[in-house]
């Protein structure tokens, strides 16, 4: 096979993601989730799951905010599966991951603001308290649950081998089964914690904390409780992996997704898994919003819905 002109000056110029890896990294992990969405996001079982949650009281400007927010995430779902129809994937699988995230991060404001009226006005502001009020009450349902607190070295790994459970399989295999979707899953989440510990380390090199203890590395016990101190509190769940998946697909590691040797079928396979993730987890939120927002404003948000969307529904909102 001929070099490539462009990736090989990239590699030359700076650390450039080896594209085979960064491209199984960014499909095998959206296959994994859709393969565990499979079986777990029926109207009947999401129902059963919120069953025993509660009706909040009255709050128009909340209840008004979960409402658009949702729309707002159906709308990003219904582009995403218009998308699945396109022959060539290349041209659109860009947008697909940005249309994919939105889904999931409007679907995730909608629950936020049904839960407790937040609107949080930054993504990492979005991900803090998605973990208190939502995942922090069990309120996710399964693959989008998965989670730990504390970032430091020690507990990612003790935390990760927990969840795992002996579970071997990672990223670089294609998942065709829930065992193997399960160790890609978890592979993802190993990754973005260690991502997420990286990052605040290098806020601490940058703290004047850390400039006036004189510290070079974090191998004495001092330069070690200054940066453990801001890992352990942090966390990671799937909205902080999904802002940083978005931010890979699309920033860094982009050239895999429109360059190189045709990898169409696995995009076009790509493209239907992002459509069914988000809109299991749009669904997700929908279920969770009937319950907390004003019963008798459900019916009427429906019926308006149905009636004046301009574009497809991803899904049938008379069945919650």
């Amino acid at each position: 096979m001929p070099i490539m002109w462009l990736l090989n000056k990239l590699f030359t110029q700076r650390d450039q993601p080896t594209p085979r890896f960064a491209f199984q990294g960014t499909v095998n992990w959206m296959r994994g989730l859709a393969i565990l969405c499979e079986d777990e996001f029926s109207h009947d079982g999401i129902r059963d799951f919120y069953r025993g949650v509660q009706r909040r009281r009255p709050n128009e400007t909340a209840d008004a905010l979960a409402f658009e927010f949702l729309l707002m995430s159906m709308h990003n779902v219904s582009a995403i599966d218009s998308m699945d129809e396109v022959e060539n994937p290349y041209p659109i699988v860009r947008s697909a991951i940005v249309a994919w995230y939105y889904a999931t991060y409007y679907a995730s404001k909608a629950m936020l603001a049904a839960s407790s009226g937040s609107n949080p006005q930054t993504h990492a502001a979005a991900g803090k308290n998605w973990q208190s009020e939502i995942v922090g009450r069990n309120l996710v349902r399964t693959p989008f649950e998965l989670h730990f607190v504390n970032l430091t070295p020690a507990n990612i790994d003790d935390a990760i081998a927990n969840i795992r459970g002996g579970n071997r399989y990672d990223l670089n295999t294609v998942p065709v089964n829930e065992e193997m979707a399960f160790g890609a899953v978890c592979s993802y989440l190993k990754g973005t914690a260690e991502y997420e510990k990286e990052r605040l380390e290098e806020r601490v090199k940058g703290s004047p904390e850390y400039r006036r203890g004189g510290f070079n590395n974090f191998r004495t016990n001092a330069a070690k409780a200054l940066r453990d101190a801001r890992l352990e509190p942090a966390q990671v769940n799937f909205l902080v992996q999904a802002f940083r998946y978005r931010g890979k697909a699309n920033y860094r590691d982009a050239i895999y997704l429109s360059y190189g040797r045709d990898q169409s079928g696995e995009l076009r396979q790509f493209v239907e898994d992002l459509g069914s993730v988000s809109g299991a987890f749009s669904l997700m939120a929908a279920h969770y919003v009937s319950k907390r927002v004003v019963r008798v404003d459900w019916p009427e948000f429906v019926n308006d819905i149905n009636e004046y969307a301009q574009f497809e529904l991803p899904y049938n909102l008379d069945e919650i």
